[in-house]
């Protein structure tokens, strides 16, 4: 068979975005010269944006919120750390210059600056705190009417997805978008590999295989004065109560592909391993450093997920799916590979993936055309947290199990303070652990 490949320009690209239905709007379409859709509601031709959570994450996405148009104006900003907060707000003036007008009275610090956010007269929140906030947060934002970007992962534990389905639910009630930061689903290059594989290009899917290998992270000394609340929050990565542990908090990527090339489907039963074999100093908390897991999907095939942190290792970022027609080969942002009846490698436009997510929420406000990712969102985050109860315990877990377990990992919402000495729990031990 001839080599059929996708282009850069031509009608090769259009004719994907029209087949697919996705709506790309990059930045330099954007305003100023174009009338507002006609479903636009921001006052005085603004959309004004809330920023809770003011981490690299969050100054990330609220300088890419700035570029999605001339009518993006950031006016309130809340974290829990005003060091956080101040070297954010310096860094996104330098970005959106008159646009960031964020005056004294809309800088709000500590475990409820997230309300004052919401209730600051915003448009759009961006909730980019760690992970075991993201119910919360986003219960507060669809009650304000606010449309959301919400970083991922949407929850640490069985509980909190609930809690996400049930308020994207309202969010869809009330016509507001939703947008997850599941990164590669906004990636030019993963969406025709995706689109092609969708449309039967290497037949039924019989395994699917991703990968995520890295090294280790940060971490931040102790200091004095700070409290055991202070400490962990400096370094709440490394608590499963305010992170998810590794799989949930940066893994859940891959499991979120995973499930793309399963066309969203959920499997049937989880079963895995994982541990510690060389994070294993207390300064890392109870997370673990690896994790191997097997999922069953309803019609018999599987789904396989590796990850691990370790430093000095070989790294690797990969999904690879196998049909009785032929199989696909994808490292995002670099190869694209279809090996079916017809050969295919994606050659088109590469795109910023961080910045298309927020030209997609922006556009979809101006044009009264809500996005609404809530199920996929809470689904790929279910899957990690399933995922890690499958490494922790040894055992096999079904979706039932998991998805209706209500073991909360950490403290109610209202008992957060800088005092609150909330227990960690011990290292899971596979075998012994339960988390049922």
């Amino acid at each position: 068979m001839e080599n059929s490949k996708s282009k850069s320009t031509g009608s090769g690209r259009r004719d994907f975005i029209k087949k697919s239905g996705i709506v790309l709007a990059g930045s330099s379409l954007l305003y100023p010269g174009s009338t507002f859709g006609a479903g636009y509601t921001g006052k005085d031709n603004q959309l004004k944006v809330g920023l809770i959570g003011c981490g690299g994450r969050g100054t990330g996405a609220a300088a890419q919120a700035l570029q999605a148009g001339d009518d993006v104006v950031l006016t309130a900003m809340g974290d829990v750390f005003e060091d956080r907060l101040e070297g954010s707000l310096k860094e996104l003036v330098k970005i959106g210059g008159d646009r960031v007008k964020v005056d004294s009275s809309h800088k709000f610090l500590g475990f409820d600056a997230y309300k004052k956010v919401i209730d600051s007269g915003v448009d759009v929140v961006i909730l980019t705190t760690p992970p075991a906030f993201r119910p919360a947060h986003l219960e507060a934002a669809v009650a304000g009417g606010k449309h959301i970007f919400c970083e991922k992962p949407m929850a640490v534990d069985a509980p909190g997805v609930r809690r996400i389905v049930a308020a994207a639910k309202k969010a869809k009630e009330k016509n507001l978008s939703v947008v997850a930061g599941f990164t590669f689903r906004f990636g030019f290059g993963n969406r025709a590999a995706f689109d092609r594989i969708h449309q039967g290009a290497i037949g039924k899917i019989s395994t699917v295989s991703t990968f995520r290998y890295g090294g280790e992270l940060w971490y931040k000394e102790r200091q004095p004065g700070w409290t055991d609340m202070t400490y962990k929050m400096r370094n709440w990565y490394y608590y499963n109560w305010l992170s998810g542990d590794f799989i949930v908090e940066q893994a859940v990527h891959s499991l979120d592909l995973m499930s793309w090339a399963m066309k969203d489907v959920l499997p049937i039963t989880a079963m895995g391993s994982g541990g510690r074999q060389v994070r294993t100093d207390e300064k890392y908390g109870n997370i673990f450093d690896h994790f191997a897991v097997e999922f069953t999907y309803p019609d018999g095939a599987k789904g396989y997920h590796f990850t691990r942190q370790q430093s000095d290792t070989d790294t690797r970022n990969s999904v690879d799916i196998f049909g009785n027609e032929g199989s696909a080969e994808i490292h995002p942002g670099r190869i694209y590979k279809v090996n079916g009846a017809e050969k295919w490698e994606y050659e088109g436009e590469e795109n910023n993936m961080y910045q298309t997510q927020h030209d997609e929420l922006f556009e979809s406000i101006r044009n009264n055309s809500p996005l609404n990712y809530g199920q996929q969102m809470a689904n790929s985050t279910m899957l990690a947290i399933w995922a890690r109860m499958a490494g922790y315990s040894g055992k096999k877990i079904t979706w039932e199990e998991a998805y209706n377990s209500d073991h909360n990992l950490g403290p109610k919402d209202e008992d957060y303070d800088w005092n609150l000495k909330w227990p960690t729990p011990p290292v899971a031990i596979p075998g012994k652990t339960k988390v049922l």
